[in-house]
C-alpha cells in the first residue's frame, strides 16, 4: 500500500501527498504496456501482442510509466482517502511532486491531490434540547379559510363584466415580438389573476382590463430559443369570470363531505386547522432546531464549493453580472452546504437506515409534485443515475426526524408540543440493492430537506418564476424531468 501524508491546508480542504514505488506501480505498468501493445503497429507483431522490451525500444520506458501514472491517478487518490478518513466533497486536482526514474528501482513517485473535502466539527447534544414555537391558534378566521377553499373547489365560474381582479379567471390570447418580428404566440390561455404562473408582469397589465381590451408589456422570455431575452408581449383579454360559491348550509355539507350538517362540517375543518397548526409547529421546530445546531456546530464553509453552486446557480437564470442577486444566492449556498453537513453528522450519529416504504413514499410524493405518474418519475430518476441522490435525501430526512424527537418543544404560554405525528419514522430496513445504489451517490452539495422558512418563501418565488409560461407548473416540472431522462441517455451514448 503506497504511503499516504495527510495535510489540512483549510479546514475544508486537504492535500493528500502519496508516495508509490515502482514495485507498487508494476501492476499499472503491465496495463500500461498492454494498452500501448493494443495501440501501436510494429512489423512482425499482431496489435496486443507486441512484447515489453520491443515496446520499450520503440516508445519507450517513460511513456509506458507516464500512461502508467495516468491511468492509476483515481486508484491512488481513492486509497489516498481510505488511509487518510478524508470525505471528498469536491473535484480533486492531481500533480506529480517527484517524477520516478525508470532505471533506479529504488525511486518513487510522489503524487500530491488536493480536494475540497468534509469540515470537521463537533455536533452540539441536542438530546432535550429546548425550542419555543408559536402558540397553535386555531380560531374562528382558521375554519372559515378552510371553509372557503373548500367551497372555491365547489364554485362555477360566471362570465362578469368589468375589470379583472385578483382571483378572477380570465382568457387571454399573447404574442411575444423581439425587434417587431412575432417569435412567440398562444390563443385561449387561461389563467388566474395573480396566480404568477405566467409571464412576469401579466398581472400588473391585466388587472385593469375588460373583456375585448389590450395592453402590451416588456417581460423575459424563460422558454423556447429566444430564452431570458426581453420581448415586447401584447396581451388581449377575451373573457373575465370570477369564482361564485356555493352557500356554506347543510345542502353544501352534504355535497361536499361524509356530514349531513354544516355544522359537523365545521367541527371537522377546525380539527383539521388544528393538524394543520401542529404541522406548522412542527416546521418552525425544525428549522429551530437545525439553525440552533448549525449556529452552535460552527460548521466551515467552503468557498470553492460555494462559488461553484453560486455560479452554476446564476448561469442558469442567465444572471451571472446581477451582483445583488449573487449576494441573496450566496447566502443561500453557504446555509444549504452547512445543513448538508449538519444533517449528515446525524445520519452517522443516529446510524439511519431509510426503508423501502419511506423510499415509495418520497417517490410518489415527488411524482405529484412534478405532475407525473409515480413510474414514469421512477424511470427519469434511473436514467440520470439519481436513485442514490434520492436515497441520500431520504436517509437526511429520516435522520433530522429522529433526531427533532428528541428535542424539547414548547409553545410561548409553556406548553409542550407533541410533535409524534411529525417525527414519526418507520423501521424496516431498506432493501440490499437500494444501499447498494447509495454506496454510489455523489457527495452533492444539494440538502435533501426541507428548506428553513425564509428559504421556503425564495424557493416558492423562484418556482413561479421557473414556471411562468403559457404552460403551467405541472408542464414545467414534467419537461425537466423529460430533460434531466434525455441528458441520461445522451451521456450513455
Amino acid at each position: 500500500m503506497p504511503k499516504t501524508t495527510a495535510e489540512k491546508l483549510t479546514p475544508t480542504r486537504a492535500k493528500l501527498s502519496v508516495e508509490v514505488t515502482l514495485d507498487e506501480l508494476e501492476p499499472h505498468l503491465k496495463q500500461a504496456y498492454k494498452t500501448i501493445s493494443e495501440q501501436v503497429s510494429v512489423p512482425g507483431f499482431r496489435k496486443g501482442k507486441v512484447p515489453a522490451q520491443i515496446i520499450d525500444q520503440r516508445v519507450g520506458r517513460e511513456a509506458v510509466i507516464q500512461e502508467a501514472v495516468n491511468a492509476s491517478l483515481d486508484t491512488f487518490f481513492q486509497q489516498a482517502l481510505a488511509e487518510s478518513g478524508e470525505q471528498p466533497m469536491g473535484r480533486p486536482t492531481a500533480d506529480v511532486a517527484q517524477w520516478i526514474e525508470a532505471k533506479d528501482p529504488e525511486s518513487t513517485l510522489v503524487l500530491v491531490f488536493e480536494v475540497e473535502v468534509r469540515p470537521e466539527f463537533t455536533l452540539p447534544k441536542y438530546d432535550g434540547l429546548k425550542l419555543t414555537v408559536d402558540n397553535a391558534e386555531v380560531d374562528e378566521a382558521a375554519v372559515e379559510a378552510e371553509m372557503t377553499k373548500l367551497r372555491e373547489r365547489f364554485g362555477t365560474l360566471v362570465t362578469v363584466d368589468r375589470p379583472a381582479a385578483t382571483g378572477d379567471f380570465v382568457e387571454l390570447d399573447l404574442s411575444a415580438t423581439i425587434d417587431g418580428e412575432e417569435v412567440d404566440q398562444a390563443s385561449g390561455v387561461s389563467y388566474e389573476v395573480g396566480a404568477g404562473n405566467l409571464l412576469e408582469g401579466t398581472d400588473e397589465a391585466i388587472e385593469t382590463l375588460t373583456a375585448g381590451e389590450s395592453t402590451t408589456f416588456t417581460s423575459q422570455l424563460l422558454g423556447g430559443e429566444h430564452e431570458g431575452r426581453d420581448a415586447e408581449v401584447a396581451v388581449t383579454l377575451t373573457a373575465v369570470k370570477e369564482r361564485e360559491l356555493p352557500e356554506a348550509d347543510d345542502e353544501f355539507a352534504q355535497l361536499a363531505s361524509e356530514f349531513d350538517t354544516i355544522d359537523e362540517l365545521r367541527e371537522s375543518l377546525k380539527e383539521q386547522a388544528g393538524r394543520a397548526s401542529v404541522f406548522a409547529q412542527g416546521q418552525q421546530a425544525r428549522d429551530l432546531f437545525t439553525a440552533t445546531l448549525i449556529e452552535q456546530a460552527g460548521i466551515p464553509i467552503s468557498e470553492e464549493l460555494v462559488e461553484e453552486e453560486v455560479h452554476r446557480h446564476l448561469e442558469g437564470e442567465g444572471r451571472l453580472e446581477d451582483d445583488e442577486h449573487r449576494a441573496e444566492v450566496r447566502k443561500q449556498a453557504e446555509e444549504q452546504i452547512q445543513l448538508q453537513l449538519l444533517l449528515d453528522a446525524l445520519v452517522e450519529v443516529e446510524e439511519v437506515t431509510p426503508t423501502q416504504n419511506e423510499l415509495s413514499q418520497y417517490i410518489f410524493q415527488s411524482a405529484q409534485q412534478y405532475g407525473m405518474e409515480p413510474t414514469q418519475f421512477l424511470q427519469a430518476i434511473s436514467q440520470g443515475n439519481q436513485m442514490g441522490v434520492i436515497l441520500g435525501e431520504v436517509t437526511r430526512n429520516k435522520a433530522l426526524a429522529i433526531a427533532l424527537a428528541k428535542a424539547e418543544v414548547v409553545d410561548q404560554a409553556g406548553n409542550k408540543i407533541d410533535l409524534t405525528e411529525f417525527t414519526a419514522v418507520d423501521n424496516e430496513p431498506v432493501e440490499d440493492e437500494v444501499d447498494e445504489d447509495a454506496a454510489e451517490a455523489p457527495a452533492a452539495v444539494e440538502v435533501a430537506t426541507e428548506a428553513p422558512a425564509e428559504d421556503a418563501a425564495a424557493d416558492e418565488e423562484a418556482a413561479k418564476k421557473a414556471a411562468r409560461s403559457a404552460a403551467a407548473k405541472k408542464a414545467a416540472a414534467t419537461r425537466a424531468a423529460k430533460k434531466a431522462a434525455a441528458e441520461a441517455e445522451k451521456a450513455a451514448e
